[in-house]
């Protein structure tokens, strides 16, 4: 699966910025100074993005799709990874880095979302 779309789709969002964390050697997303997306490796090396989710969602897309893991380092009941070599459909994934971005977007304050939204 080709996945060469995550960071145009992830700096496409409203305020999104994007660095680089060289003691986890992974790049990340945040809107507001708050991660909505890392992607690096897990601890066999293999290439995923790990997206933040609510808990209600995290048993039905690890049901859903094998490729889709309790978060790697990351708090498992809000924090799903995607093995990027798996079998997640690309439509999948950018509605999960939707709802991610959107879920940080909203826990941010008022006046930090209209200074965004500007």
């Amino acid at each position: 699966m080709d996945y060469d779309f995550i960071q145009a789709h992830c700096l496409s969002k409203k305020g999104a910025e994007e660095d680089y964390k060289q003691e986890w050697d992974a790049i990340r997303y945040s809107v507001g100074g708050k991660m909505f997306a890392l992607v690096g490796n897990d601890g066999e090396g293999n290439a995923i993005i790990s997206i933040k989710h609510t808990p209600e969602q995290s048993g039905e897309l690890r049901e859903k799709y094998s490729d889709i893991l309790p978060g790697y380092y990351l708090n498992k009941t809000h924090w799903s990874s995607v093995r990027l070599n798996g079998n997640v459909p690309e439509a999948v994934l950018k509605q999960l880095l939707d709802a991610s971005y959107e879920l940080i977007f909203n826990s941010l304050s008022r006046k930090m979302q209209n200074e965004i939204t500007r």
